[in-house]
């Protein structure tokens, strides 16, 4: 090739999108300064200094939004040409401000100021052209990179000394993030009392991305601005998302963003209702107890600012709050694609109704996956609040009243399914209650879900295979449909692995935490594995190696440790031949 050719190509691939990156990291130049800005003890001389950069950010993200406005308009789709208008309004009646032309009340916070930075950046990012190729890296890998990220970047922001009353150590801060991102809820600080409000924003903002993921909202709001993916993307998305078709793979993360903000915002609402007045010192107060608890339940991550959780003595007979709460984190544990699909059968129900005709042929809308998970779901639910309530009767119920003890026999069996709440003293349940405390949260919420464990699938396929195994069966069959015998292989290689790596956690702290009663490390273990969150209260007084052996065990148990294998050892490609099969013997 010669010097020509190369520097013409270099010219096209390179050079001509420079000005399009300009506003990029401009707009990534000016988060980094608000959150320098934010999260240290600046004078004002200082914090007046930095204006200057969001300034030329914000200008500079007028300009590449009137280019892309008027230049684009032909490619850009109707509701991102409303959203950049809007953009357009919000950014230059707020520069007007800044420079003193106008001064608008409404402006002179400078949260509106760190609002306009953030919108610019997630603008430009948004419209970058990011092409993750799978011969460089599998959807394992990428998934694991992302929350591994997340929680390097949470633990930075936790260790801001306003993030915190009188700081905070490496490793707690590292312990906390890993936490939040991986929605699990085991604290060695006290949430409500140890960071400031800034901190809380940080640990919800890690909550909320850690239980959707960092690539749900990128990708999305990627395909949302540029109105299209190339294929090799929507091929690594439909691997990490699950979803059936390749073509529904932005229709399925819409869905999944829209359904959750709605959840959460109803629960939020619904929360602010029951609350006492009197209990906060302010308005703003009550309506962040409500927003932070409602995006901790539905993302089942248990973080709570009070410090007993619902056991605090001014909310432990709040029966209503209880109820929302329980039914936000088992909406969130039930999985996104259960959720979907049973909404597809209600639309069906409506329509048959509707129409004047009789339907001789019923369609399967209702697929095998969502009659599982529903039904083991509703046992698991009704099993043990009926076994909580037998159990805890006489002991950690003996305060509440009838309908007060149903609730609370409710909620406890609820939440070891990954949902980290409790209502009631742990370390004073019953012995029974808390091997039934164990298998539950071994089991888990569902898969697709925001919530852990080994998923409630998984449990019913290998309790459907040994009951198939003994009738005489060759095959696994339900509800009329045989089961795929790499669901099978895939549910009793998540049980073997889960029980290696909960062993090895046991193992490691009694190792070096030898201090330690065996039952309360165990319980640690299963917490921290399946993301519930629930402690018999040993998680503050771990030691280092206690606390890094609970965090590798937390994002291990968050990404799961197939996924791990995954990324490490490259698919082998397809073969032809077939070896001669042999019994191995088993009993």
């Amino acid at each position: 090739m010669e010097s020509k050719d190369f520097f013409h190509l270099l010219k096209i691939r390179y050079v001509r999108k420079i000005p399009g990156l300009i506003p990029f990291w401009l707009g990534l130049i000016a988060v980094f300064t608000a959150i320098y800005d934010l999260g240290f003890d600046n004078t004002q001389k200082v914090q007046n200094e930095l204006l200057w950069i969001y300034d030329v950010a914000i200008i500079v993200g007028i300009a590449s939004l009137l280019i892309r406005y008027f230049a684009d308009a032909q490619r850009n789709r109707r509701i991102v040409r409303l959203f950049d208008l809007i953009s357009l309004v919000f950014l230059s009646v707020l520069l007007v401000h800044i420079i003193g032309w106008i001064r608008l009340p409404v402006f002179h916070r400078r949260l509106w100021t760190y609002m306009a930075v953030l919108l610019v950046f997630i603008r430009e990012f948004s419209s970058l052209e990011i092409r993750i190729k799978r011969t460089f890296i599998n959807p394992a890998q990428l998934f694991i990179a992302s929350f591994f990220l997340m929680v390097s970047a949470g633990a930075a922001l936790l260790m801001l000394p306003k993030a915190t009353h009188d700081g905070i150590s490496l490793i707690d801060a590292l312990f906390t993030s890993t936490s939040a991102v991986c929605v699990t809820g085991l604290i060695v600080v006290d949430t409500g009392t140890y960071f400031t409000d800034f901190g809380l924003l940080i640990i919800l903002f890690l909550i909320q991305i850690g239980g959707l993921g960092i690539m749900t909202f990128a990708s999305y709001f990627s395909y949302f601005f540029k109105g299209g993916s190339t294929y090799e993307n929507q091929l690594m998305l439909h691997d990490m998302t699950n979803t059936e078709k390749i073509g529904e793979v932005f229709s399925t993360l819409k869905k999944i963003i829209l359904l959750t903000l709605g959840i959460e915002a109803t629960g939020a609402v619904l929360i602010f209702t029951t609350l006492d007045p009197k209990l906060f010192s302010a308005l703003g107060d009550r309506i962040f107890f409500s927003v932070f608890h409602s995006v901790s339940s539905f993302c089942n991550a248990g973080f709570s600012t009070l410090g007993n959780s619902l056991y605090e003595e001014t909310y432990r007979f709040n029966y209503p709050l209880h109820l929302i709460i329980a039914l936000l984190f088992i909406l969130g544990g039930i999985g996104f694609p259960i959720a979907f699909n049973f909404m597809s059968y209600i639309k069906h129900l409506l329509i048959r109704r509707l129409s004047s005709g009789k339907e001789r042929y019923k369609p399967w809308v209702i697929n095998l996956n969502t009659r599982i998970v529903l039904i083991t779901t509703g046992i698991l639910l009704i099993g043990g609040t009926i076994l909580f309530y037998i159990f805890e009767y006489d002991n950690t119920l003996a305060e509440h009243n009838g309908f007060g003890k149903v609730v609370t026999a409710f909620f406890g069996a609820a939440t070891p399914r990954t949902a980290g709440f409790n209502s009631v003293d742990l370390t004073k349940l019953h012995f029974s209650t808390i091997m039934v405390t164990f298998l539950f949260m071994w089991i888990g919420a569902s898969p697709a879900s925001t919530g852990g464990g080994i998923k409630t699938s998984t449990i019913a396929i290998a309790t459907l295979n040994f009951l198939s195994i003994a009738r005489g069966k060759s095959r696994v069959e339900v509800f009329r449909r045989e089961v795929s015998d790499i669901s099978i292989r895939r549910a009793f290689a998540i049980i073997s692995l889960s029980l290696i790596v909960i062993g090895f956690s046991i193992f490691l702290i009694a190792t070096f935490d030898s201090g330690k009663d065996l039952l309360s490390i165990a319980f640690e273990s299963f917490s921290a594995y399946s993301t519930v969150g629930i402690s018999l209260g040993i998680t503050p007084q771990l030691n280092p190696a206690g606390k890094v052996i609970i965090i590798l065990t937390m994002f291990i148990g968050r990404v799961s440790m197939l996924s791990i294998l995954v990324a490490l050892f490259r698919k082998v490609k397809s073969t032809k031949y077939k070896y001669p099969t042999e019994e191995i013997l088993i009993n």
